[in-house]
């Protein structure tokens, strides 16, 4: 049985359940127009998101708030298109792993 699970590329393993990784999710959702919104979910609770906002507003150049969902928790809203921007920005300023965010859109 143990030689069957091996070569079953989607058996859970069990090894991903020894340490949780909570991925950061940034998606980007149409508006009216060619307005976006890019969407940042997940971010740790160990993270201040008002000066992250902060910093992000000032770096981009484009405004954005912290939105309180019930389901989602608190999620960063930016105006237009900063999908690659945030990435980069989570990885270098914060030292967060690449393969903990997830890029979502079109």
């Amino acid at each position: 049985m143990s030689m069957n699970q091996q070569n079953d590329p989607f058996a859970d393993t069990g090894d991903s359940d020894s340490q949780p990784t909570s991925y950061i999710h940034i998606r980007i959702q149409q508006r009216n127009g060619r307005k976006t919104l890019t969407t940042v979910q997940g971010v740790p609770q160990e993270y201040d998101l008002k000066k992250i906002l902060k910093v992000l507003k000032k770096d981009f150049a484009c405004n954005g708030n912290i939105v309180k969902d019930e389901e989602l928790g608190e999620v960063i809203q930016l105006q237009g298109d900063q999908r690659v921007k945030v990435s980069e920005f989570l990885t270098t300023q914060l030292g967060l792993s690449k393969k903990n965010i997830k890029i979502h859109g079109f």
